[in-house]
């Protein structure tokens, strides 16, 4: 008996043949066969191309040779086999080592619009990944062609302007101001299709979907940001949001956090960094200054030990910033313990555990009580992204950190958080990086080189204290790139009237829509 798998009323896919078998398909009224496998590929024992040829003629059958190369099928593999599929006499059985690459190419041809396949969605751009890459790359393609035919998908109910968390969580920032309903925010002329990835399928041009959906794309830009691995320190999750544990890097607990520093009269608060790369890596940080700040100003502070303990191995990445925000650290009394990370929590006994890393790279466990704990998780890329074609060596979507393209697949782009390119994770770097996209991406549609280059672009608003910002301004490198010409490291009221009140409104009511002023590359950019 022949194992094929019906694709649709026209092709079935089948694992390799064997010669005997030709006959059996001739029976069963199948018309024409399309080898896909290289010959040689397995070494002795396959039957070669010319005398399947040879038996498949014997019995009527049509036969055509299509070999390809596993991870290297093109369109032009797609348009051959679909072709194909047009010319022979149906019904057809394409068969390789497995199947699986019999199944690529036609879905390849599906996406060329060249085979009808059942049961399978299809869009021209498809964005995977509804917050804010997502919707502003959306946004930015359909502002330049209205009559793209562009989907989102995304599971999400809700959409956050996360970087307002950290100041709601120093009381300066009303938490219902950073979250809005994802459908009103969807562009008009795109679809929002929602579902959660389940696997990526680049070779095919496929996203197959949790519930089983699938979609073929023409192009694909990915834009599934980050995870919080909340589980990758023993006993967090279990406690977050009780026993004085919180943290701003959730929305529900932002608003735990200010409780927490408020109520805080005395004892010890620890605020903790893992190690990079993670989102916002200023976050951590401005946690604590802001609750040293509210501290200071209640007259609590001397009474309160302050501890922040950090990963790496240095208070800021980029040593330009490192004397004001020191200034800062020795003015609220913090103590710093680089190269100290988060590793175990015990909630209810309010104790907290940390590998260390001595001068000579011993490791050891050292245990701390507090009575205030700002935990920030360790962070990845998604699990749908380092299990697929899509990623480096590190999980990240692999892309060119100029172009942002995949350098694997040119139909592929990425940006934001998911994107392999070594700029900090930043919605400033977003709002930047969807210029980018939008433009290589259209770029690429007409087969013209590719014509914008990313700088690495990221910026870092530091809240040194209420009414204060260091506005931190950088590229790849840590090439200083500051919007405006105010010496960067001054901590200013207007950089905290810019983070506070000027950088959601330009969130919401231009980034979010497609209008890109201060975010063309090569010009200045705001977060």
């Amino acid at each position: 008996m022949v194992d094929t798998t019906r694709i649709n009323g026209v092709l079935q896919v089948a694992p390799q043949l064997l010669p005997e078998q030709l006959e059996e398909l001739a029976r069963q009224g199948i018309k024409s066969v399309i080898c896909n496998r290289p010959d040689g590929e397995g070494g002795a024992g396959q039957p070669d191309a010319t005398r399947m040829a040879a038996i498949a003629a014997e019995h009527g059958l049509a036969f055509t040779y299509l070999p390809v190369v596993p991870g290297q099928i093109t369109d032009a593999d797609g348009e051959a086999f679909g072709k194909l599929i047009a010319e022979l006499p149906h019904p057809v059985v394409a068969y390789c080592r497995t199947g699986n690459h019999s199944r690529m190419l036609f879905e390849r041809a599906s996406g060329l619009g060249l085979c009808e396949q059942e049961g399978v969605l299809r869009h021209d751009i498809l964005v995977l990944g509804g917050g804010t890459a997502g919707i502003g790359v959306t946004a930015s393609l359909l502002r330049r062609h209205r009559d793209l035919d562009i989907a989102i998908v995304e599971p999400g109910e809700n959409h956050y302007y996360q970087p307002g968390w950290t100041l709601v969580g120093g009381g300066a920032f009303d938490q219902k101001r950073t979250v809005r309903r994802t459908a009103d925010l969807i562009p008009q002329g795109a679809h929002w299709i929602r579902g959660a990835v389940s696997r990526l399928d680049p070779d095919a041009s496929m996203v197959h979907l949790a519930d089983g959906r699938r979609i073929q794309y023409r192009q694909l830009i990915v834009a599934l940001g980050l995870e919080l691995n909340w589980e990758g320190v023993e006993g967090l999750e279990e406690t977050l949001g009780a026993n004085g544990v919180t943290s701003n890097y959730r929305f529900d607990l932002t608003t735990y956090t200010w409780e927490l520093v408020q109520g805080l009269r005395s004892g010890k608060a620890l605020f903790t960094q893992p190690p990079m790369p993670i989102k916002c890596a200023g976050a951590p940080q401005k946690a604590m200054y802001l609750s040293c700040d509210h501290w200071l100003r209640s007259g609590r502070l001397k009474d309160i030990e302050v501890e922040l303990n950090s990963a790496g191995a240095v208070l800021f990445g980029v040593p330009e910033f490192v004397p004001p925000l020191m200034r800062y650290v020795e003015k609220y009394g913090a103590r710093l313990a680089f190269q100290s990370t988060l590793v175990k929590v015990d909630g209810p006994a309010k104790k907290a555990w940390f590998d260390v890393v001595a001068a000579d790279g011993q490791v050891s466990r050292v245990e701390k009580s507090f009575d205030m704990l700002h935990a920030v998780p360790p962070q990845r890329a998604p699990d749908v992204v380092r299990n697929s074609p899509l990623a480096d060596a590190a999980g990240w979507c692999a892309v060119d950190q100029h172009t942002l393209q995949s350098p694997r697949y040119a139909n592929v782009f990425a940006l934001g958080d998911v994107c392999s390119s070594p700029n900090a994770k930043t919605m400033a770097a977003a709002r930047k990086q969807v210029v980018v996209v939008a433009e290589n991406l259209l770029a690429a549609r007409s087969g013209q080189p590719l014509p914008t280059r990313y700088d690495g672009y990221g910026s870092c608003p530091l809240t040194v204290e209420k009414g204060r910002v260091v506005l931190a301004e950088f590229g790849f490198g840590g090439k200083l790139l500051p919007t405006f010409p105010l010496d960067p490291v001054v901590p200013r009221y207007s950089a905290w009237v810019l983070k506070a009140v000027l950088l959601p409104w330009v969130y919401w009511n231009l980034m979010l829509k497609g209008r890109e002023w201060f975010a063309r590359p090569g010009q200045p950019a705001v977060k």
